[in-house]
């Protein structure tokens, strides 16, 4: 159980931090509003994201690995869409490239976090 809120707090500073960064992306409801979109979001990583990677194993092994970062993407507009109160992306492509550099910026700030913060589970 500690393992998970530990978690949580690394995917909600990571969407904090990454909020703070990206003018596109916008956060509303103060830190409830990002503890909610922290754990939706963490949710679908954790139910749908698997299904989505095995269906495109071909093209994240013919990527070598970089067609992960389009998952993560299409992961964040999701919770996008089941949140539309409290997660907004605005920009090109109907926000998918914010969403895209939202992505990335999250899985650099998570995997760092991940690294400073042990997890003794």
């Amino acid at each position: 159980m500690k393992s998970l809120l530990i978690r949580w707090g690394v995917i909600a500073a990571s969407i904090w931090i990454t909020d703070l960064m990206l003018s596109g992306m916008t956060i509303k409801g103060g830190v409830p509003g990002i503890l909610l979109v922290a754990l939706v979001f963490g949710l679908i990583n954790a139910i749908i994201k698997p299904i989505v990677k095995l269906l495109t194993c071909p093209l994240v092994i013919l990527t070598l690995g970089l067609f992960v970062l389009v998952i993560n993407t299409l992961m964040l507009m999701l919770t996008a869409s089941f949140l539309p109160h409290y997660l907004e992306f605005s920009g090109a492509l109907g926000g998918f490239f914010t969403a895209f550099i939202a992505a990335l910026i999250i899985a650099i700030i998570s995997t760092a976090l991940d690294f400073v913060i042990p997890d003794k589970d």
